[in-house]
């Protein structure tokens, strides 16, 4: 029996290509956006940023994308959480819960996550969402 096991992760390629797919969406749609793509660990593989973006975003982005990491669901979920009665998702440490961080799965493992922030959470949603497509 193997002690260990070899986990799939996101290559800085694949992480450039989304980050690249998550800027021409949003500047089709003329938003500014900071863009960060971690490991399943929540360690930063990538970070992009939009010129133009608030600075606010850069933090954000990295702490979307390592929450829907390291909880393995949509940052989504969670906001929808809070805002359906469970304020007490709110006490868990290091986590945000705002729309904008998605897993990557790839072959049903997830590989790392996304995080984008920059707009309205919808909004970062979406940018998420046609980086993923």
């Amino acid at each position: 029996m193997p002690l260990s096991r070899t986990i799939p992760v996101i290559t800085l390629e694949g992480a450039k290509q989304l980050a690249a797919k998550a800027e021409a969406e949003a500047l089709r749609r003329g938003w500014t956006i900071a863009v960060a793509v971690v490991n399943p660990e929540g360690g930063l593989v990538l970070f992009h940023m939009i010129d133009g973006t608030q600075p606010g975003s850069e933090q954000l982005a990295v702490l979307k994308a390592r929450t829907a990491a390291r909880m393995k669901r949509t940052t989504k979920v969670l906001e929808e959480g809070v805002a359906g009665g469970r304020p007490a998702l709110l006490s868990l440490p290091g986590l945000v819960m705002l729309e904008g961080g998605v897993p990557i799965v790839e072959d049903g493992e997830m590989i790392g996550a996304i995080g984008i922030s920059g707009m309205s959470s919808l909004q970062d949603g979406e940018i998420a969402a046609a980086a993923l497509a």
